[in-house]
């Protein structure tokens, strides 16, 4: 039977909600505990408000975030508005307290904004367009948003202070594996902005904590996912020339095998794809067998270590290195860092300066546990 999953609103939208709240308060006196708005879509939606107050120099509403079936991080956050008259006509936007304020170029907000993206400003100002009272002042706070903040890939982007508004319709539906792969595009823009035309694309925190340890910029490291084919692409749409895939051998040798979304429920041919390559460098077949009956590429690591062809290692680095070229029509050049849980570089394509470099297992663990 099928399960439909129940669709929610974005913060963005909170913070529009909250503003009708008050602007209701502010016109009427009326204290209202739901308000419906429009998303950018079209969408009607009813949204609760917990609380209307009025303080000392404004009026203050709070929503409480929903995010549905949707596994968002500020699910349960309150989400406060303040809301002040000002001279003249425009809608000034504050960060209050867990809002972010934007501290690098290429997002879609200038360098010191509050980080409130394009799309909940918008339903803010449909929403004051209904009041048709002038200027305000709209100061948006999650009080929880500082911690909640470094869940997220804002410190990456240089969202510093708290979490984003975000929504670009208001309309907050079950996280679509789409929306989670377009999350992730924003960190090619930064670095981009930055000056780097070439990039490090790291699958989780183990091929993170290796890049950084072994001195690549730390502001040209974008993390993929599992989505290492989407954001191949997204680098191309750029203009980037060149991509250094950094990552465990378990991510990266489905690369070798032309595997670009490496969840292991989508593909898996880890141990094939090692047993292929030790066989034509000569692994015996009761050997090979081994390899096909581990239970992680870690443990056929070490029968490969066993039969002394840790060289078959560079054979799938460069592996990995043709398929994610022929992946985008050679638009780009790519090299690859193949490296086990313990620190060590097993193989590489094209960084052959990177060559014996290792971290400490203890960092090297707290990594793996964190990935």
């Amino acid at each position: 039977m099928k399960k439909f999953l129940r669709g929610g609103y974005t913060t963005g939208a909170c913070a529009a909600a909250g503003v009708k709240a008050a602007l209701i308060f502010l016109t009427t006196g009326e204290v209202v505990d739901a308000v419906e708005i429009f998303a950018l879509d079209g969408t009607p939606l009813k949204i609760p408000v917990a609380r209307v107050e009025k303080i000392s120099d404004g009026i203050r509403a709070e929503v409480i975030k929903f995010s549905g079936d949707d596994p968002d991080i500020t699910n349960g956050a309150s989400v406060f508005t303040t809301v002040r008259r000002i001279f003249g006509d425009e809608i000034i936007f504050r960060a209050g307290v867990g809002v972010g304020r934007i501290t690098k170029a290429g997002l879609q907000l200038k360098i010191g904004e509050p980080a409130i993206n394009p799309g909940p400003r918008k339903l803010i100002q449909n929403v004051a367009a209904e009041f048709k009272i002038g200027g305000l002042e709209v100061e948006i706070s999650i009080p929880n948003g500082v911690e909640l903040a470094k869940k997220t890939l804002n410190p990456i982007l240089g969202v510093e202070g708290g979490l984003s508004i975000i929504g670009s319709t208001g309309v907050l539906r079950p996280m679509s594996e789409e929306a989670f792969k377009n999350s992730l595009v924003p960190q090619i823009d930064v670095a981009r902005a930055a000056g780097f035309d070439e990039l490090i694309f790291v699958p989780g925190k183990i091929g993170e904590t290796i890049a950084k340890k072994i001195g690549l910029p730390e502001g040209a490291i974008i993390q993929t996912s599992n989505f290492i084919g989407f954001m191949l692409e997204a680098a191309v749409e750029r203009q980037i020339k060149k991509i250094i895939l950094c990552g465990h051998l378990g991510k990266l040798v489905k690369v070798a095998a032309g595997i670009f979304h490496t969840h292991n429920r989508i593909a898996d041919g880890r141990l094939e794809t090692l047993a292929a390559y030790s066989a034509a460098e000569g692994l015996p077949a009761e050997e090979v067998q081994k390899i096909l009956d581990a239970n992680t590429t870690e443990d056929a690591a070490k029968i490969i270590s066993a039969n002394h062809l840790e060289r078959v290692y560079k054979k799938i680095a460069a592996r990995a290195s043709l398929r994610a070229e022929r992946y985008v029509f050679g638009k780009l050049k790519v090299e690859t860092i193949l490296v086990d849980y313990a620190g060590n570089i097993l193989g590489l394509d094209g960084a052959e300066k990177f060559l014996q470099k290792k971290i400490d297992p203890p960092q090297m663990k707290r990594a793996v546990e964190s990935d």
